[in-house]
This record gives C-alpha cells, structure tokens and sequence, in this order.
C-alpha cells in the first residue's frame, strides 16, 4: 500500500494534476525569454526622447513597477491562501477566481485585444527586418548614399502565408520547438544591438550629441513635438516590459515545494534584474552610440551598415524569432473562436470532422477561421506599417490593466486589506499613477499614428 502511494505522490501533485518539476532557476530563465523581445529594438530610440535623466528614470521605474505588481502576483496563484489555497493555472481563471464575472470579462478583453495587437505588430517588425537585409546588402555593394528603395509589403505578405501554414498545427504544444527557437533568437538579436553599439562608441573620432533631456526643442524638435515623442517613448518602455500574459503560466510550471509563491518570488527578483540590466544596456548604450538621431528600430534604422553580414544575421534573428512569437500569442485566439464554435454547433461536421492528410491533421472550420485571421492581421499591418506608435500603443494598451490594475486589485483581495488602509491608499495610488502613464503613452502613440498617415503613401517603397 505505501508502495502504491509513493508511485501514485511521484506523478502527481496535490490536487492530482500531473507533478511539476520547475524551480526558481527555470521560471528566471523563462521570465527572461518572455521578456527580452522585439521591444528591445525601440529603446534606444525612446531614451533619445527622454534624455539620459528620463530615460533612465523610467527604465528603472517600469522596471520596480512590473517586479512589484509580478511580486502580488505571485500570492495570488493559490486562492483563497497563497500556500495550501487552489491552483490558478491561468491568469484568466486567477482574475474569475479572485475578482468575479465582470471583470473576468475586461480581463478577457484586454488580454485578446492585447494578443491580436503583438500579431499585427509582429508582422511589421517582421517585414521591416526582411526589408533591412536586403537594404544592408545594397547599401553594401552600391555605397551608403544609394537608393536603395525597397516596399515592405510583398515580406508582409510572405510572412503572412508562412504564418497561415505553421497556424494549421491544431495542437499548441506541438510548437513548443518554435518557442525554445524564438526565445534564443530574441537573445541572439538584442547581444548582436548591443556589441554593434559599443564598436560604434568605440570607433575613433566617434562623436554624437546627446543630452540629459534628450532632444533638444526648438533644435531638433518643436516643444509639440517633444511632448508626443516623450508620451510614445514612454509607451515603447511600457511595451519591452510586458510579460504579465505569461507570468501565470510560467508560475504554473514550478514544483509545489518549495511553496509556489516563495520560488516565483525569486524568479521575478532575478528575472527582472537581468531584463533591467539588459535593457539598459539597449538603451543607453544604443543613444550613446546614435545619439539623438537614434533610429525607430536599432538594428534596421541603418546606425549600422557594417559589419553587413552581423546586421544581417540580427534581423534574421529578429524575423525567426517573431515567426515563432506570432504564433505563441495567436494561438490562445484560434483556440478561443474554435472551441466557441464546437460548443455553439456540436453537430456540424464543419467544425468537427478532421481530415488526415500523411501526419497532418485538417479541419475545415479551423482552415478558414485561421487562414483568415491571419489576412485579417497582415491587411491591418499594410494600412498602418509604423513600429514605434504600434510598439507604443500596445504598451500602453497592456500595461495599465494587465501589468497593473489585475495585480493590485487581485492582492488587495487576496490580502483581506481594510479599505482607506495604508496599504490600499498605496496600492490604488499606484494604480492611479500608471493609469495616467498608459494614457499619457497611449495618447501619444494614437498622435503618432494619425502624424505618420499624414505623409504615409499606401504601397510605396520605403
């Protein structure tokens, strides 16, 4: 009998779910590589807007927000107590347990609208490397003053198609192969920006003009000016520091002892402290070598021309990992509608009978659902084909809700704190304070939008 028990307590946890093995250092790791993405290709360009006091300022202070809020997080994985309480695998079943049926739905909203956005963002980011490589190549076989002219939309269209392919893999998990392979790659990219930025430093003669507010106004730019880029730059921060659609999944991975919430802990400190760490070396580094004409998107904003062929790999590396990235947060969309619809029409062959094609497995309503989206998604991209204000405005978007009023709000309950306590007077302070950041960012990313349509020509090169 104790035999048998020891077998069964070996494979399974607490409340007979299959036993996890995770520890403090492989949540770190996956905070890390949840983190580090493409939002490290803005932040030179952000702290060019900010200068070296502001810019530095609201990294770190980005940095303190998303350790506490990921911190409060971490306690409310078990419910009602954060030790022997019930598992919330999801951040979603967290905020249905904890905060209840409307705001689950908010929470809903901003999660999907949050993950449709990374999708048409990752398509931009995607075309503008596959644009540079072949700009780097002309550039070096012609000279850095050639025209070398090239549209993003035909590499919009063939991300798209490689992506409506890897979307009819039905089984999420079955990518997971694509994940290890981004994560690498979104490391692979940000060290190659930033050993690029030190040679630049240190090229003799280099000199570039950099400030403590950054742009100069009335110099570089109008004081309207000024305050829209610092309001953009601001969201672009807000956007490389987002990993709270992630963060329960990764607590959801670690052993039950140590208790959940002590090792997650540990992990956020760590994780975060390396990700803190590295984004400053992008940014500060970045708008040392830049200085205030630090490009949109360091590594195909042409600071670099040479080395070519490491500009080049960057971007591959940069294009390999969003193909993987995409698919990581469109897949929680697909599953979404599809399974809407097998509860909706559960007799339709449609949505039911699958085809097997050799290994591969097809679905009629899964076919056209998915391949759609994707269109959808890529036709979104052409129309607004701007890194910097869609960087922003899904950083602004996300922060506040998810990275923030979930969190705090999820504590406070979890906490049992008395209302107009100190704690709840400093927690919703904080809320409000980052409720005003968003909007501030968000506003000046929506600017940035309608300045760039102004003097955008649909289908032109670029």
């Amino acid at each position: 009998m104790q035999s048998s028990i020891s077998i069964v307590d070996d494979k399974y946890d607490d409340d007979g779910r299959i036993k996890r093995t995770g520890t403090w250092l492989t949540a770190s790791a996956h905070i890390v590589t949840a983190v580090i993405g493409s939002g490290v290709l803005s932040l030179a360009w952000a702290v060019a807007q900010l200068g070296w006091i502001g810019g530095t300022i609201v990294l770190i202070l980005f940095s303190l927000v998303t350790l506490l809020t990921s911190i409060l997080t971490a306690d409310c994985y078990r419910y009602p107590d954060p030790i022997h309480g019930t598992r919330n695998p999801t951040y979603m079943d967290m905020v249905k347990n904890i905060l209840g049926g409307v705001k689950y739905k908010f929470c809903g909203l901003a999660q999907y609208t949050n993950l449709v956005g990374c999708t048409i963002g990752y398509t931009i980011t995607s075309a503008i490397s596959m644009v540079a490589i072949k700009k780097s190549n002309c550039f070096h076989k012609y000279g850095h003053e050639a025209n070398c002219n090239i549209s993003n939309y035909p590499y919009m269209v063939i991300f798209g198609v490689t992506e409506i392919l890897l979307s009819q893999i039905p089984n999420f998990h079955e990518l997971s192969w694509l994940s290890i392979l981004a994560a690498v790659m979104s490391f692979g990219y940000a060290s190659i920006g930033v050993g690029l930025s030190i040679a630049k430093i240190a090229e003799p003669g280099h000199h570039v003009k950099t400030g403590l507010t950054g742009l100069v106004v009335g110099v570089d730019v109008t004081g309207t000016e000024k305050m829209w880029n610092t309001f953009q730059a601001i969201g672009n921060i807000a956007f490389a520091y987002a990993f709270s659609n992630v963060i329960v999944d990764i607590q959801d991975t670690l052993k039950s002892s140590p208790p959940e919430n002590q090792a997650m802990k540990k992990s956020d400190i760590t994780g975060v402290t390396i990700t803190t760490f590295f984004y400053a070396l992008c940014g500060l580094l970045g708008y040392a070598a830049f200085g205030n004409n630090a490009p949109g998107n360091f590594l195909t904003g042409f600071g670099f021309y040479e080395p070519y062929w490491l500009v080049d790999i960057g971007n591959l590396f940069i294009i390999i990992h969003l193909v993987g990235a995409y698919q990581v947060f469109a897949q929680p969309v697909f599953s979404l509608v599809e399974s809407w619809g097998r509860k909706r029409w559960p007799q339709s062959k449609l949505m039911t009978k699958e085809y097997h094609i050799g290994t591969i497995k097809l679905n009629m309503f899964r076919l056209i659902w998915r391949t759609t989206y994707v269109i959808i998604a890529t036709l979104i991209a052409m129309i607004f084909p701007f890194f910097n204000s869609i960087v922003g405005l899904l950083g602004a978007l996300s922060f506040f809700p998810l990275t923030v009023y979930f969190p705090i709000e999820m504590y406070l309950v979890q906490a049992k704190a008395p209302k107009y306590s100190p704690i709840w007077i400093g927690m919703k302070f904080l809320s409000m304070f980052c409720l005003i950041v968003s909007l501030v960012a968000a506003v000046g990313s929506v600017e940035g939008i309608i300045k760039d349509l102004k003097t955008y020509k649909p289908f032109m090169s670029s």
